[in-house]
């Protein structure tokens, strides 16, 4: 069982990292495919490419002029420490022990649209480019494009070393989107995170649900999460299996109350 989660636009590249075998992406050719045409870009260009502001145009465009290989230099940060979004509070990988960090790196990858697929451990270098943003490149119109055939094939071929070959999206929609299911041949899930609404009806409400996922992410690694059917045990911060709500492939979990 291999679960995939979205990157963040949030980076930490300061708190402190424990002592661990750090790893290089692996699709770096197809990365620095992408930096080179990136650094082709204006900072304008870049701010009206991805809709950002002037500083951090500014601040992008000078991350994609300085980015080299390899990914050695006091500069680069594992994955799981170097993305800070509300996914990874719910991971809160500074508290796991040390074999449920490891027990992460074999069990969960991050889709990215700078990096393909990542390893928690993996190293990388700060940047920004959401999988959704309409950069063309020599080889495909767009990052769906150019990601899917690879992404896709290394989570098959991952899937294969694995006892339970089931994939567990707990990836935002934009994300997953660059995978191609169909292809896969394996089954997927779909874990569900729903939150009473200021009415009190059952909801997905996003920045719970992407704190959920990570909380998610956290479980498998606490238990040692193998097989689908293990994911209806979880109950970090409230939430419960809903089976009058759940499918197979779309398990459901609520709670009454944030916490």
């Amino acid at each position: 069982m291999l679960s995939v989660i979205s990157p963040a636009k949030s980076l930490d590249f300061s708190s402190p990292l424990p002592k661990e075998p750090w790893t290089e992406p692996r699709f770096l050719d197809q990365t620095l495919t992408l930096a080179q045409t990136l650094k082709g870009f204006s900072p304008g260009e870049l701010g009206r490419l991805m809709g950002l502001s002037e500083k951090l145009s500014e601040l992008n465009h000078q991350r994609y002029q300085s980015f080299a290989l390899p990914l050695a230099s006091p500069n680069a940060r594992p994955a799981l420490w170097a993305f800070d979004g509300d996914v990874y509070q719910g991971i809160g990988v500074a508290s796991l022990q040390p074999k449920e960090r490891r027990y992460l790196n074999q069990k969960v990858r991050v889709l990215s649209g700078f990096y393909g697929l990542l390893r928690p451990f993996d190293l990388i270098l700060p940047y920004r480019l959401e999988m959704g943003t309409k950069l063309a490149t020599a080889q495909a119109k767009d990052l769906y494009g150019f990601w899917g055939p690879d992404l896709t094939l290394a989570l098959k071929t991952e899937l294969l070393e694995h006892s339970t070959e089931v994939l567990v999206n707990l990836a935002s929609q934009e994300y997953f989107k660059a995978i191609q299911p169909k292809l896969l041949g394996t089954p997927v899930v779909c874990p569900e995170f729903l939150d009473p609404n200021p009415q009190g009806q059952l909801k997905v409400i996003s920045f719970f649900a992407k704190k959920a996922r990570g909380l998610m992410c956290r479980f498998i690694a606490q238990e040692g999460i193998d097989r689908p059917q293990g994911l209806l045990d979880f109950a970090l911060e409230g939430y419960r299996y809903a089976p009058k709500l759940s499918k197979p492939e779309k398990p459901v979990f609520t709670r009454e109350k944030q916490t």
